[in-house]
């Protein structure tokens, strides 16, 4: 598995990722009616660094990193990860998150936030806290899922 900086090439590939998951609507707080270049700028977009992982030739997972916050809150990162369905369950996430972990600090981050995690979304509640993210607030029925109503939102997180 090799974990880099995504280049124009990796358009499709990412978005054959990040567009079904959006539309579900089920994990992101995003419009999932949202056009398919917008949902480039938004994962594309020049205020995140964003990154593929691959094997074999094959963007399996992806990620962006960006500033959090601006001014005095800038020395705080947040990320969100996406990984392919065919590659679910194998540790992607993972290695996508320890690999951000690595980069957030690299790049002189000093802490990282996940601002709006789904609490219904089982993989990332599960995963997150193995990873040194607390839970510092709850936002009661804050997301309004598709099939499940009004959801609790968590705010996770991790100095680095």
């Amino acid at each position: 598995m090799h974990i880099r900086e995504a280049a124009p090439r990796d358009k499709d590939a990412i978005l054959a990722i990040v567009e079904p998951i959006l539309r579900a609507g089920d994990t992101y707080a995003i419009d999932p009616n949202l056009t398919r270049d917008q949902i480039a700028d938004y994962w594309l977009g020049a205020d995140k660094t964003t990154l593929v992982a691959e094997q074999d030739g094959q963007i399996l997972g992806t990620y962006y990193i960006r500033t959090n916050q601006a001014g005095g809150g800038a020395h705080v990162c947040n990320c969100g990860y996406m990984v392919a369905p065919n590659a679910s369950g194998k540790g992607l996430a993972r290695k996508m998150c320890e690999d951000s972990l690595v980069r957030a600090k690299g790049l002189g981050y000093r802490a990282m936030q996940f601002n709006f995690v789904i609490t219904s979304n089982a993989a990332a509640i599960h995963l997150w806290p193995k990873l040194g993210f607390e839970v510092v607030g709850r936002l009661p029925g804050a997301f309004m899922h598709p099939t499940l109503g009004e959801t609790d939102a968590l705010v996770m997180y991790r100095k680095l």
